[in-house]
């Protein structure tokens, strides 16, 4: 059984240099920007999120599912989503075909390879195998990116 770790003491400063580099339009990888009103507060949210493309269209994965800008997204339902200068209003809707779920995270570690030590640490797999991603499907939060 995997068990659940908490995320890195480095995350928010990385997220914050990140933010920074899209900021002066540099490009971070496959790492976007999305940016979404908070659900309290309206005010904008930012988070770097890797979107991946499957069977043409595109998806984000939220590793945390209750994790907030998780849940600012469901409030949302849209956002912007920034790569380098490029801003595309977007929005997104959560994925609840299981079948859909599994297929989006089995690519993931074929398309985000980066992020995969995330989602070990996490505890959600073992290892970088498209199947144990399938398999943890159901405990991430999946959402699909359509512009606005």
């Amino acid at each position: 059984m995997v068990t659940r770790q908490a995320l890195p003491r480095w995350l928010r400063p990385a997220n914050r240099f990140v933010r920074l580099l899209t900021r002066l339009g540099l490009r971070v990888g496959t790492i976007h920007v999305l940016t979404v009103p908070g659900r309290r507060s309206g005010a904008p949210r930012p988070t770097p999120v890797s979107p991946l493309t499957v069977d043409g269209l595109r998806y984000v994965i939220a590793g945390v599912p209750q994790g907030d800008w998780a849940r600012n997204v469901r409030a949302a339902g849209r956002g912007e989503l920034t790569h380098g200068r490029r801003k595309q209003a977007v929005t997104l809707d959560e994925v609840t075909d299981p079948g859909v779920r599994a297929t989006v995270m089995r690519a993931f570690p074929r398309e985000v390879p980066h992020g995969v030590p995330m989602f070990v640490r996490l505890g959600l797999v073992t290892s970088g195998s498209e199947d144990e991603f399938a398999a943890a499907a159901g405990r991430v939060a999946v959402f699909r990116i359509t512009a606005s």
